[in-house]
Formats: C-alpha cells, structure tokens, sequence
C-alpha cells in the first residue's frame, strides 16, 4: 500500500495544493499485489496525509482474498505506521512490513549498524540484523549475514 501525486493543471475538483510536493494535485492511494497489479485504489484531495482512507481501500481487498489464499503479506511505508493499521493486521492475523519513522529513539538504538567499516566495501552485499524487543532493549546481538 502507498500513496503517490498526481499533479494537476488547471481547476479539477479536489484538485489541491501539497506542501511537500510542492504542487497542486491529487494524493491518490494504491494496494498492489505481489505482481505488482493494481487491486484497488482511491483518488483523494491533494492536501490529505498519505495514509487518509486506508481503511477503506485494504479492508475490500483483504475481504476479497480470505480464504482464497493461504497466507496475506502487507507492506507499506512509514506512513501507514500507526497504532489502526497494526491493530486491523494483528486481528486479521495478516504478517506485515511497515517503515518506520525516522525518530531520534531509533537512531540512537540502531546508529552502530548505520555505520560503515573502514576500507573498501565488501564484494559481497552485507546485512546487519538486529532483534528489538517492544520494551525497546535489544533482545540479542547483531549478526551479519
């Protein structure tokens, strides 16, 4: 699920200005699916949150999909990173990816793994994982794979 502009020229209905991109336009909501098809959308006034509506476009499509697949997968940016969205997919038992906000909490936590090594990258992609518990203290150590 994101959003995304949709800039306009002229005066369309709902057609408003959007401070961070900078024009006037529509803030259109989307869910794709694994193949990147399109399984429903919103067209919204330029000026609401990116996460405005959500409830409306995920509910249908995770209706649509119960009992027709095995499992659902969600994944979203940090907007959708709010307290209805992980209560709606831990009901529904739905396992999910959702960004987080950038905030000094965090970057105090994980500011170790942000850093790089000293001398030339690796030949080889490296990732650090770290298991963060909800009380906040690290639940173990970092592991590169």
């Amino acid at each position: 699920m994101d959003s995304s502009v949709s800039p306009t020229h002229g005066e369309q209905e709902m057609s408003i200005w959007n401070g961070h991109y900078q024009s006037t336009c529509y803030h259109p909501l989307f869910v794709f699916n694994q193949f990147g098809d399109l399984e429903r959308c919103a067209l919204r006034p330029g000026n609401v949150h990116s996460a405005d509506g959500w409830e409306g476009v995920l509910k249908p499509v995770i209706l649509r999909y119960r009992g027709r697949v095995w499992r659902i997968y969600f994944r979203a940016d940090a907007a959708f990173a709010m307290p209805g969205v992980y209560e709606y997919l831990e009901a529904e038992h739905i396992k999910y990816a959702i960004r987080l906000p950038a905030n000094q909490v965090l970057q105090n936590r994980i500011g170790y793994l942000l850093k790089r090594p000293v001398g030339r990258p690796p030949k080889n992609e490296v990732r650090w994982y770290t298991p963060i518990s909800p009380t906040g203290r690290q639940a173990g150590r970092s592991r590169a794979e």
